[in-house]
């Protein structure tokens, strides 16, 4: 099973249809809430007479994910928004690739079990010295532990420079993005939030 795993969509919706599209979306977090796997969503317009939509919504792994998208509801829910939605964009995030936006802040309005809504404060992304910290933590040990297991390898000091650090490069920045930063951040969230 994956991580868990968060989707984030801007959509533009037709000024002219606010009220239609409010209840659409709600329409949708009602629907996603009934699938397993969900464990939240979120959308917020990007101001009163905005009509940039912002919405989140997160699943326990990427199996319950695509059940939900592929699910015959939620075409009909899309469907339902042809005529107000104007365009979409969306991303998936599993952890550290949502450094790189920009800090978030503010509010997001979110459902409760009751039908109605609640509005909660969005945590903003950790200050970049903490990030740059976590980074090192992870890629310090990585870096150290692959210079040992090649300093073995005949032949490995007489390449050029820039060869070893392709080499080093191309194996080590997968396994640090897919293992050891999702585990950093995980260790880290307390000293994140602080």
């Amino acid at each position: 099973m994956s991580e868990p795993i968060t989707v984030s969509i801007r959509r533009e919706v037709d000024p002219e249809r606010i009220t239609e599209a409010t209840v659409w979306v709600q329409t949708g977090v009602n629907l996603a809430t009934k699938y397993p796997g969900f464990l939240g969503s979120g959308w917020v317009r990007a101001g009163e007479h905005s009509q940039i939509w912002h919405m989140l919504y997160r699943f326990a792994n990427e199996e319950s994910l695509v059940a939900w998208e592929k699910s015959g509801e939620r075409a009909w829910w899309l469907s339902m928004g042809e005529g107000f939605v104007r365009s979409e964009r969306s991303k998936r995030r599993t952890g550290i690739e949502g450094w790189f936006d920009e800090p978030t802040t503010g509010t997001i309005t979110l459902p409760t079990t009751e039908g109605g809504t609640t509005t909660v404060a969005v945590v903003p992304a950790p200050p970049r010295w903490k990030q740059a910290i976590s980074i090192w933590l992870g890629f310090f040990p990585l870096n150290l532990a692959f210079t040992y297991a090649m300093s073995p390898i005949p032949g490995w000091d007489a390449l050029p420079i820039w060869l070893r650090v392709l080499a080093t490069t191309v194996v080590l920045t997968p396994i640090m993005t897919y293992w050891v930063l999702p585990f950093v951040t995980r260790s880290l969230r307390g000293w994140f939030a602080r």
